[in-house]
């Protein structure tokens, strides 16, 4: 039996691309998180302890079943227990088809896992803090102290140094407000 699972993502937040890839390869069973959290993974609890022997799980890509490289070898070595499968579509990985899966291929594949979990996490992050009103970024120094700092380094009385202790703006801050 094909079986579905889905989470969402920051590129798939409803899973509605992830549910048209599982519907297309002709999965017979869907479990979705309703959440992209690592914690709390109800649904995958669910699809593990239904799992049976030759049933594969189908997943879009291999960050929406694990959240570290860890966490992907014991999901792995749990289904293999159960004599399961496992094929991720974005990686073409088919656990019941390994004959000509090289040692560089799989580390290719492991890095690019982490990438993709180190990418999800950041735009996430970045969301979030959008939606709080938080800009990313170093924040900017306040106008007035820049602007003091400029005033200061053009009248030639005053060093770098007296300039920083100052106003706070670096040497290198100021020159780049100073070329613009």
């Amino acid at each position: 039996m094909f079986i579905g699972y889905m989470r969402p993502s920051q590129d798939d937040l409803n899973c509605e691309n992830q549910r048209k890839n599982l519907t297309e390869i002709g999965c017979e069973h869907m479990f979705t998180e309703d959440h992209s959290s690592p914690k709390k993974r109800v649904q995958l609890k669910k699809m593990l302890e239904k799992l049976n022997e030759g049933d594969k799980i189908v997943i879009t890509r291999l960050s929406i079943l694990a959240d570290s490289t860890r966490h992907l070898v014991e999901l792995f070595e749990v289904i293999d227990n159960k004599k399961a499968f496992v094929f991720s579509i974005k990686e073409k990985i088919d656990t019941m088809n390994d004959s000509g899966y090289s040692f560089q291929t799989i580390l290719k594949h492991l890095v690019e896992f982490q990438s993709d979990l180190i990418s999800e996490k950041t735009k996430k992050g970045l969301s979030e803090a959008k939606q709080k009103g938080i800009s990313a970024g170093r924040p900017r120094k306040p106008d007035k102290n820049v602007q003091r700092a400029i005033e200061m380094y053009q009248s030639k009385q005053f060093t770098l140094s007296e300039i920083k202790a100052e106003t706070g703006i670096s040497k290198s801050t100021l020159y780049r407000y100073l070329e613009n």
